[in-house]
């Protein structure tokens, strides 16, 4: 063989488009450019430009925080792929299952946060679970098997008081307070029309 004769497959090297060579070709007149003006021309950056004075998206303040840098980053694992480990021997049966047996079995890289389980697939083996949190549908399909499911995530506290207007409403109706039957016009209707009422003379 030689150099010459090297080629690659076919198919790996395309012909460009050639653009404007009339409107049979699917790319003629303006040629993928659309209409005139400053668009029509290269080397256009339009989009956030202000005419050199400092752009929106930087005079206005940064505000907020961002939960992004601490959130919980977690596995997703379906009980389907955890059941396939048990078949081809990577996972012990008998014994905990949790992010690093997973780890070792090679159901994931990398333990991070923890373990989400998921119902996806079917899982036909008595396994006992211990993961950060798992979906209702998985905890049945374990259950159903005759496993078990440890949740290892702290169990969310509810508010004393409830936040938020609406909430709190709804809590003092249920309790058969005052809260829920307040009128929307603010004074009742009866002393709405009285006010009304002009003095006779």
């Amino acid at each position: 063989m030689k150099l010459n004769q090297i080629a690659d497959k076919p198919g790996a090297r395309k012909k460009r488009m050639r653009i404007g060579r009339g409107i049979g070709s699917g790319m003629g007149k303006t040629g993928g450019r659309g209409g005139k003006g400053q668009t029509a021309r290269s080397g256009v950056r339009i989009k956030g430009f202000e005419g050199g004075q400092m752009p929106l998206h930087r005079r206005l303040a940064k505000r907020g925080f961002r939960n992004t840098p601490f959130a919980l980053v977690l596995n997703e694992i379906n009980v389907g792929k955890v059941q396939a480990a048990i078949d081809a021997g990577l996972i012990d049966d008998k014994a905990l299952v949790d992010a690093a047996a997973m780890v070792k079995a090679g159901l994931m890289r990398r333990e991070k946060g923890g373990v989400k389980l998921l119902g996806d697939g079917e899982i036909k083996t008595k396994v006992d679970f211990s993961v950060w949190r798992a979906s209702k549908s998985a905890v049945a399909a374990v259950e159903k098997a005759g496993g078990s499911v440890k949740i290892l995530a702290p169990a969310k506290e509810e508010d004393a008081v409830p936040k938020g207007k609406n909430k709190r409403m709804a809590l003092e109706a249920a309790k058969g307070g005052k809260g829920g039957d307040k009128p929307k016009g603010g004074k009742p209707k009866a002393e709405a029309e009285g006010e009304q009422k002009p003095a006779e003379q």
